[in-house]
C-alpha cells in the first residue's frame, strides 16, 4: 500500500482508457514507475480514490503485488519509495508504504476520505492570485454568507440519499448513493472539509446558498428530490479547488 500525492491540473483523470491516444493519467505515471523496477509480473495498480480531472491529491492511495525477479528480497518499505520517486521524477510524489495482507483493497477496505476545498474571497479577478494559488483554489468576487453555509452544511452531514449530486454524465460502475457525510466545516479564510461523497456538487451548492441564489427550502427540495437531472447546470464548483487529503483505514 502506498501514500501519494500529486497536482491534478495537468491530469484528465486518474486512470486514462487504453484507447485515449497522447494522454497520461495519474495511474499511468505510478504504473510506469513501478514498470521500472523490473518486477517478476507486471504489477496491477489499485486506487482508492478515482479523483475527477483537475483534482489533486495530498494523500491519495494505491496497492499493489510486487515480486523481484531472481528471489531477491522485497523492497523495505523506505527503499520501495525511494525508488519509485526516483523514476517518478516531478510528475508525483511517494510520501509512505506499507506491506499489507492479501485480501487487502485500497478502494475497499477504505474506511473515510477526507476532502477540502479551497475558496479565495474579495479578489477583482483571479490574476490577483498569489502565484503558488493559481489552479489551486476557486476565486470567487463577492462575499459569501458564511452562517447561511453552515446552516446549508447542517443539511449535508448524516447518512442520505445523495443521487441528486451524482455526475449525470459519470462512467464509473453504479453504487448506492446512500453515503454518510461525518463532518462538513465551514471556516472563513481556511477551507471546506467533509467526507467525499460528489464534493464539487456540494460544494456549489453551499457556494450558491452563500451568494443568497439559492435557499435552505430550496436546497432541501434539491436533496430529497434525489435525481441528480435536478440540480442545476452550471452549479457545480471547479475541479482545481477540490484536494483529496486523507484515506483512512483500520489498523491491522
Amino acid at each position: 500500500l502506498i501514500f501519494f500525492q500529486y497536482i491534478g491540473t495537468k491530469y484528465g483523470v486518474v486512470k486514462v482508457r487504453p484507447h485515449v491516444v497522447g494522454k497520461t493519467g495519474v495511474q499511468d505515471h505510478l504504473e510506469d514507475a513501478i514498470r521500472r523496477l523490473r518486477p517478476l509480473n507486471p504489477a496491477s495498480l489499485s486506487v482508492s480514490s478515482r479523483t475527477d480531472a483537475g483534482v489533486h491529491a495530498l494523500s491519495n492511495s494505491a496497492h499493489f503485488d510486487l515480486q523481484r525477479k531472481n528471489d531477491k528480497p522485497p523492497f523495505t518499505e523506505d527503499v520501495l519509495v525511494q525508488a519509485l520517486n526516483y523514476h517518478l521524477k516531478t510528475e508525483q510524489i511517494v510520501t509512505h508504504a506499507h506491506r499489507v495482507s492479501d485480501d487487502f483493497h485500497a478502494r475497499y477496505s477504505a474506511q473515510s476520505r477526507t476532502y477540502i476545498y479551497r475558496i479565495a474571497l474579495g479578489l477583482p479577478h483571479y490574476s490577483a492570485l498569489p502565484l503558488v494559488d493559481c489552479q489551486l483554489c476557486w476565486n470567487l468576487r463577492n462575499e459569501l454568507d458564511v452562517e447561511a453555509m453552515r446552516e446549508a452544511a447542517a443539511m449535508l452531514v448524516g447518512t442520505h440519499d445523495f443521487s441528486t449530486f451524482r455526475a449525470v454524465n459519470s462512467d464509473m460502475p453504479f453504487k448506492s448513493p446512500v453515503k454518510t457525510l461525518d463532518v462538513v466545516d465551514i471556516q472563513p479564510g481556511s477551507s471546506f472539509a467533509g467526507a467525499h461523497f460528489h464534493v464539487r456538487r456540494m460544494t456549489g451548492a453551499l457556494v450558491a446558498v452563500g451568494q443568497r441564489q439559492l435557499s435552505l427550502p430550496q436546497l432541501r427540495e434539491i436533496m430529497e428530490a434525489r435525481d441528480s437531472l435536478i440540480y442545476p447546470q452550471g452549479l457545480a464548483a471547479p475541479a482545481y479547488g477540490l484536494f483529496l487529503t486523507r484515506v483512512e483505514y483500520r489498523e491491522t
